[in-house]
């Protein structure tokens, strides 16, 4: 059993002026406290939270006697976790100054600073006495409140000060137990695509990284080139330019959304997801021998290991098991023959040196995972292997070319909805490929989503 957390953000509704005055206020009292305690512990080496509260505490609560006293116990939590990070900083040489500096705050409210008042709305401790907040709750709140998760005991805010709101960060929880799987699922991620391998049939969900990768490295290259020449190297305009590039929220969107349909696809068979096991700087050891700058900028920007991530974060939410595989040979040698697979111009077909039949580099890795999975080679797999591996246990004849089904990217990772015609002929020539695995799948959460009807 594991327990699994997961943060939402919710907006007050706009607060009057007299009353944001007090979260002004609350605010500024509660930053001095926490840089009043940070400096302590910093000239003091204090990392832990209850040392730093048993020396402090007295002191800081005759200076703040307006204060609910469970601030003080926030406020040492807060700058404790702060120290950690500067003082592991420091000791590396990688920090540029004596003491941290406190740019931004978010007031950390434990059970004895905040109360629910039902589901649309707070109750906060301040200085003031409690105060009521209304919130503005959205899709994501009320899916995490009508699927078991219960709300954590602590809470974080922050103040929108133009629009005067507060950020609520509340933080849900739920218990999830494993399941014992049924077979697997082995996922190879690359730069431009992520392959699945579901039933014996191999997707390919295009990412276009590539593409992304480079069109933002040139556009903040031009903003760069413009800027400097104008304002200087250091002027807030170009800063104000790149903040607006949303090259992280593509990313990111990409990520979560191929976790979700591939979890979701486990889940349904209770399947176990394969992965490669991959080490802890996996863009620096494939850099190292490489010196095409651009190249080198798209191997750092490819976060391969991001989308990997992304689903073990999925995987927990399910209880679906994820199994680490050791990578080395996946995609070099054949699963039927075990021989090594030859590739030419940096071409993604390959031929088998022993039967010189044709395989897709990332259909062998699935292939590879899958085997190595049934064998238990570094995992928690059932052993021995039960199939035996030869030609015919392949989606396609041992003289074809092993081709994944591509899943464009505009038809998985699409927003807004299609016009009608072109969704049912995207579709239909989804459904004439073939109709076990991933397809229905991604067929029904179209359906969902209303692109389909």
């Amino acid at each position: 059993m594991a327990r699994v957390a997961r943060t939402v953000i919710v907006k007050s509704v706009k607060i009057p002026r007299k009353l944001f005055r007090v979260f002004v206020e609350l605010e500024g009292m509660y930053r001095n406290i926490v840089e009043q305690l940070t400096m302590f512990a910093v000239r003091n080496s204090i990392k832990s939270f209850t040392k730093l509260k048993a020396l402090k505490y007295r002191e800081v609560r005759s200076l703040y006697p307006q204060l609910p006293s469970h601030y003080i116990y926030t406020a040492c939590q807060d700058a404790s976790t702060r120290v950690k990070g500067f003082l592991r900083l420091k000791k590396l040489g990688f920090a540029g100054r004596e003491y941290p500096e406190v740019r931004r705050v978010s007031i950390w409210l434990d059970d004895h600073l905040w109360k629910p008042g039902g589901y649309t709305s707070i109750r906060i401790a301040t200085h003031k006495g409690w105060i009521n907040i209304e919130v503005e709750a959205h899709k994501q709140y009320w899916r995490y409140v009508n699927h078991g998760w219960k709300l954590a005991s602590e809470v974080k805010i922050k103040f929108d000060r133009r629009n005067r709101q507060l950020l609520i960060y509340l933080t849900f929880i739920k218990d999830v137990e494993e399941y014992k799987p049924r077979g697997y699922l082995p996922l190879d991620v690359n730069e431009n695509n992520v392959a699945v391998l579901v039933d014996d049939i191999a997707y390919l969900f295009e990412t276009d990284t590539r593409k992304l990768v480079l069109g933002y490295h040139y556009r903040r290259k031009r903003i760069q080139e413009k800027y400097d020449k104008l304002y200087g190297k250091k002027s807030r305009a170009k800063r104000k330019v790149l903040k607006k590039l949303k090259e992280r929220k593509k990313k990111l969107d990409i990520r979560w959304k191929i976790a979700n349909i591939i979890v979701r696809t486990a889940y349904e068979r209770r399947y176990a997801i394969v992965v490669e096991k991959l080490g802890k700087r996996v863009a620096n050891n494939m850099a190292k021998r490489v010196k095409d700058k651009q190249l080198r900028h798209r191997i750092f920007q490819a976060s391969f290991k991001g989308i990997q991530k992304a689903v073990e974060e999925k995987a927990r939410e399910h209880g679906v098991p994820v199994i680490y595989i050791n990578p080395k040979n996946t995609s070099k040698l054949c699963p039927i023959h075990n021989s090594p697979i030859i590739y030419s111009n940096g071409s993604r077909i390959g031929t088998c040196s022993k039967s010189k039949e044709l395989w897709h580099r990332d259909i062998v890795a699935c292939w590879n995972l899958l085997l190595k999975a049934q064998r238990g080679d570094g995992s928690n797999a059932p052993s021995p292997i039960k199939r035996s591996v030869d030609g015919w246990v392949m989606p396609l004849p041992t003289t074809a070319t092993h081709e994944p089904t591509a899943l464009k990217k505009g038809l998985w990772a699409r927003r807004k909805s299609l016009p009608l015609t072109q969704n049912a002929t995207a579709l239909n020539r989804m459904k004439m490929v073939g109709t076990n695995g991933i397809v229905k799948h991604v067929a029904s959460i179209l359906e969902e989503r209303g692109m389909l009807k």
